[in-house]
């Protein structure tokens, strides 16, 4: 019998010390939300953005981010953790804790409803509120396989990160229609951007801004400007409605489409704009397809 309660007490004891002293959070907050794992990594950073007094880091890989936000004379630290489900449900756990406070919360969490409770789940709540009303902006729809032509073009580089995308298009919009219109240069297609380099864990990307033109013996030689083929290849397709500013959400759903049926892409993602943003206009009749180059062409 002595034995037996020597070894319950080692238990409660190991337990309260893991509670206490080794625990992570101090609170746990589960949701389920209808979106895959690259717009709710997306949606995050640009909610978080909103915030006054918040930051917010990617650890490792889109799947986890690390976010503190200070309330008061409290520091709460949320750990972010995106699963996927299926195509367009994740489930997110979020491991919250206060720096300061964290034993305290943990003392009268099992007793309590306590403040910290309360402003985590509010925030928690906030964050899906927020992204459900993102996801009303724009449609993503995926098509399947499709041979990208190739064009020869007239191109302006810009590198970036990818919630600037659109502004730096609307810069070379003016540019280029000027330069190719006012040199006798003749169009040959809709504008496109040709991605040449994108890092997930910054956001960074590198594109060419271009419009297929004919191609000519010569051409005029133009500061910023530079002529290329542009070679098409077997891609992945998809459609976006919504502003061009969110278009890489389509980036997404191709990314899951490859990962899930095993296809391997090359992860620089071409997008041809059927509309002008300067024009301005009901952004969910905007037009765009987007394509991910399949890295086996014979796919």
């Amino acid at each position: 019998m002595r034995k037996g309660y020597t070894i319950a007490i080692a238990i409660i004891s190991i337990g309260l010390l893991w509670y206490f002293f080794i625990k992570p959070q101090d609170y746990q907050v589960r949701v389920t939300a209808k979106s895959n794992t690259g717009v709710i990594n997306q949606a995050l950073k640009a909610w978080s953005k909103t915030l006054p007094k918040a930051s917010l880091r990617q650890v490792n890989d889109m799947n986890h981010l690390e976010q503190i936000i200070y309330f008061g004379d409290s520091t709460h630290i949320y750990e972010w953790n995106i699963n996927y489900v299926t195509d367009s449900t994740s489930h997110i756990v979020v491991d919250i804790k206060d720096a300061d406070h964290s034993l305290k919360n943990k003392l009268y969490i099992p007793f309590t409803d306590t403040d910290f409770e309360i402003k985590s789940r509010k925030t928690v709540t906030e964050f899906i509120e927020n992204l459900n009303e993102h996801l009303k902006e724009f449609k993503v729809t995926f098509i399947g396989k499709e041979e990208l032509p190739s064009t020869y073009c007239a191109c302006v580089e810009h590198k970036t990160i990818q919630n600037k995308k659109a502004f730096a298009m609307m810069e070379s919009y003016p540019f280029l229609n000027s330069v190719i219109g006012n040199n006798g240069i003749e169009f040959n297609g809709i504008p496109f951007i040709e991605t040449t380099d994108w890092n997930m864990q910054n956001d960074s990307i590198v594109f060419n801004f271009c419009y297929p033109i004919i191609k000519k013996d010569t051409l005029p030689t133009i500061k910023d400007l530079v002529y290329k083929e542009f070679i098409g290849t077997n891609s992945l397709k998809a459609v976006y409605n919504g502003n061009y500013m969110t278009s890489d959400r389509a980036w997404y759903t191709l990314l899951d489409y490859a990962e899930k049926n095993g296809i391997e892409v090359d992860q620089k993602p071409i997008e041809f704009f059927f509309n002008n943003p300067n024009m301005g206009g009901d952004a969910l009749r905007w037009k765009a397809e987007i394509y991910m180059p399949l890295l086996d062409s014979d796919e």
